[in-house]
């Protein structure tokens, strides 16, 4: 949409034989930098329309040679070109309306130049507020002929008494996949502040569109005469916006948010958003619109310029650091089954139901590939509806140790060890007789704890799947890798017991069919016991 000496018009409804639309899109064409095909999008936008209107932004631009340019600021809200016109030099200027129409002196109203009176002034700033409260960006556009002398002069001596041609609102949806990042934002405890140049009542309608409720609308101009203790008070109350803002004002925020104790991502694209990228926690730069500066000071950076993806990478995070807790888990789990025939042989007088190089034959053998499976592992249903883990949070926590040790080892040693004391009741031992510590059956026992841990292992690694799911709600299978983990583990397990050399090496033996109807229902044992933690887990969330 355009406004134009006090009438609103729609792209459609334009005509290049409108003199004064036309005088309109021509300066914005002048005062813009990008080609139909390539640059800044909103620029890029103004061209398109200006082609909608009749007007060619090419052959106008190449009809007026561009003398000095004066680039987009974020402090001035605006930029200009100036360039040569048949009257001579000529300044062409768009930037924020507020800020630009305090710069003009005249307007451009009905084929004449008269007098910006302060009436005149309130209707372009009231129409300004009905389109803004559209979710419309607006832009306005002023012109101004100069003498050669200030041809290359400062800013400031240029963008003053300037003539009032109009405003071009622009529809910049926020992408349809916003919304429910947002959404899944606030589920995962994150916090969603909107730092923004763009008018106030613009920033509150697109907030309104992605989700984000908003109670208070914070300017430049009121942070800037704010206390550190009052921004951070401000920052406290939960749906603040900040409109108009300087790249100045995004890195006290950020500061001051870090002052609270949060942790702060923060998104920039220009050369002035560096200071706040670098004082984050974790600077994320646009790929496609980002400067330079920008990239190198972020220690992300987004290829699509898509606020999605930073959701997405934040549940893939959040993913990442549970599967290496999973694996860790595993891990830490057959260490007690290892531990405990030591503790066996000391305290109860037994033979040593596990030699060393069987520990071995777990440690770097079986236990590898169902440990590196975890690690591919998808993101678990339900891990972007918890709360961010504290600062203070460690990957071994008591609370994961206490599971992998007192909970999972404990059910493993118990496990394994009956599987010993088993082959010898079969063999004929009873409590209180002496047991073989050499010869067949000390093998075949010694075999039963090894094949019960690595049996054990395989229930393991699917209830390490999840942390607090159900891993039947996730698909048993659903994780390829983890079944070739498995089939691997049995496999090196079969070699070792079965292929010449390994028995002699390792000190096992062949077992007889019923003790591996024995070693089935370990899995499943482990499974399902860690199913039952998992259920009450849920309950008590």
């Amino acid at each position: 949409s355009v406004w134009v000496a006090g009438r609103l018009l729609d792209v459609a409804e334009l005509g290049g034989e409108e003199p004064e639309i036309r005088e309109l899109f021509e300066a914005a064409a002048l005062a813009s930098q990008a080609t139909l095909d390539h640059g800044d999008p909103t620029e890029v936008a103004i061209l398109a329309a200006a082609a909608k209107a009749g007007v060619d932004p090419e052959k106008v631009r190449r009809a007026h040679d561009l003398l000095a340019p004066y680039p987009f600021d974020s402090f001035r809200k605006r930029m200009s070109l100036v360039r040569a016109a048949a009257a001579g030099a000529t300044a062409y200027v768009k930037g924020a309306p507020k800020e630009t129409l305090a710069l003009c002196d005249t307007i451009r109203w009905e084929g004449s130049t008269v007098a910006l009176t302060e009436d005149i002034r309130r209707t372009v700033l009231a129409d300004q507020d009905r389109l803004a409260r559209g979710g419309l960006r607006i832009l306005a556009v002023g012109v101004r002929p100069l003498p050669d002398a200030l041809v290359g002069a400062a800013a400031s001596a240029v963008e003053r008494e300037l003539t009032f041609l109009g405003l071009v609102a622009l529809w910049d949806p926020p992408r349809p996949e916003v919304k429910e990042a947002v959404a899944l934002c606030r589920r995962a405890g994150i916090r969603v502040v909107m730092i923004t140049g763009d008018y106030g009542l613009t920033a509150q309608a697109i907030a309104r569109q992605i989700g984000l409720p908003v109670e208070k609308v914070v300017t430049g101009e009121e942070l800037e005469r704010l206390s550190a203790e009052s921004l951070q008070r401000l920052l406290a109350e939960p749906a603040v916006l900040f409109a108009r803002t300087s790249p100045a004002h995004k890195l006290s925020i950020v500061r001051s948010l870090k002052a609270l104790g949060e942790v702060v991502a923060v998104t920039g694209d220009g050369v002035n958003d560096a200071p706040a990228l670098k004082a984050a926690d974790i600077g994320v730069a646009m790929g496609k619109r980002g400067s330079d500066v920008a990239k190198e000071a972020a220690v992300m950076v987004i290829t699509d310029d898509n606020f999605a993806s930073i959701v997405g990478a934040v549940r893939q995070g959040r993913a990442i650091y549970a599967n290496m807790g999973k694996f860790i888990t595993y891990i830490f789990a057959s260490n007690v089954p290892e531990l405990v025939p030591f503790l066996a042989l000391v305290f109860l007088g037994v033979p040593l139901p596990l030699t060393v190089m069987q520990i071995l034959a777990v440690d770097l053998g079986t236990d590898l590939l169902p440990a590196l499976a975890l690690g591919a592992e998808p993101p678990e249903p339900g891990v972007m509806d918890r709360p961010p883990r504290p600062r203070t949070q460690r990957l071994l926590g008591p609370g994961r140790l206490l599971h992998a040790y007192g909970f999972l080892g404990v059910a493993e040693a118990a496990l394994s060890l009956a599987a010993f004391f088993w082959t010898y009741r079969v063999a004929g031992w009873r409590p209180g007789l002496p047991m073989a510590r050499t010869g067949a059956l000390y093998r075949r026992a010694t075999t039963m704890t090894l094949a019960g841990i690595v049996a054990t292992q395989v229930g393991n690694v699917f209830a390490c799947r999840t942390d607090r799911e159900s891993v039947f709600r996730v698909g048993l299978f659903s994780n390829r890798l983890v079944l070739l983990g498995i089939a691997a583990e049995i496999g090196i397990l079969a070699i070792l017991i079965l292929v010449p050399p390994f028995p002699a090496v390792f000190g096992l033996a062949p077992l007889e069919f019923a003790e591996w109807k024995l070693l089935l229902l370990f899995p499943p044992a482990m499974l399902l016991l860690d199913e039952g933690r998992k259920y009450f887990v849920r309950r008590l969330a």
